[in-house]
């Protein structure tokens, strides 16, 4: 069984006075408090989103 690649992404931005398009980009990846980090497939989906709001999710490695 291949392993599925995953990402580890960190809210590092607030979504308070974004648009909300943003907002709802990020409740989509699973972040919604400050410096919370989630874990993820990485699929092309969740690279897209990530290319939406780079300026408050931070890759960590």
């Amino acid at each position: 069984m291949a392993d599925k690649k995953t990402i580890k992404l960190k809210q590092i931005g607030s979504p308070i006075r974004r648009p909300k398009i943003q907002r709802q980009i990020l409740i989509g990846l699973g972040l919604n408090k400050m410096h919370k980090v989630v874990e993820l497939q990485d699929t092309p989906e969740v690279r897209g989103a990530l290319k939406k709001v780079p300026h408050m999710v931070q890759i960590v490695e």
